[in-house]
């Protein structure tokens, strides 16, 4: 094999005068190309240029599609509250028809009391009038038997003392006339 030299194209060395400050003498860039102060005119261009690509993607594509999703939002949202607001009015509504009906419901207990109060004082004042006729009854028995027992007491108190009048005046040695013994007695019990 043979050996082939191949011919290096030698590269003039550039000036820094023609390359400028960031270029170093075989061409490469010296230090940070960002920072060139040469390079700032090219920077700017391209910098402007992707700005203007941004805000035209943004502009077309991304902010329509956030404006929509928003719109949708405030939108959903909107929705909710007059449900929610619908539902704050029915909720009122459900409390006022509540408080009716358990008012209702109160007058009603009310008046049920009220009617079972009549009926049992009704009751009561019947029980009380049947009782004071059986006690009315039961009384004049008693008095009609109280004054056949006096009675009966007044003939057995004037036995006795017809009995003892004439013991006691057989026993003083008298005799005892029983038509006398008895009219004696007689006037005693009158008075």
């Amino acid at each position: 094999m043979a050996t082939e030299t191949t011919a290096v194209e030698h590269v003039s060395p550039v000036s820094l005068e023609e390359a400028g400050t960031c270029v170093d003498a075989h061409g490469g860039a010296i230090g940070m190309p960002q920072l060139c102060f040469d390079w700032f005119p090219n920077q700017m261009f391209w910098l402007a240029v992707t700005l203007v690509v941004i805000f035209l993607v943004l502009s077309r594509v991304a902010l329509p599609r956030i404006a929509a999703i928003l719109a949708e939002r405030q939108g959903t949202i909107t929705s909710d509250l007059a449900a929610a607001e619908d539902l704050k009015a029915k909720a009122v509504e459900a409390e006022e028809a509540y408080n009716k009906a358990l008012a209702d419901a109160r007058a009603e207990a009310q008046t049920i009391v009220t009617k079972a109060r009549a009926e049992i004082q009704a009751d009561l004042d019947v029980a009380i009038e049947k009782a004071d006729a059986e006690i009315a009854a039961k009384s004049a028995e008693s008095e009609k038997a109280i004054s056949e027992i006096r009675a009966g007491a007044l003939e057995s108190v004037k036995a006795v003392a017809t009995d003892t009048a004439a013991e006691i005046v057989a026993a003083l040695g008298g005799k005892a006339d029983a038509d006398a013994v008895q009219a004696a007695v007689a006037s005693r019990v009158k008075g």
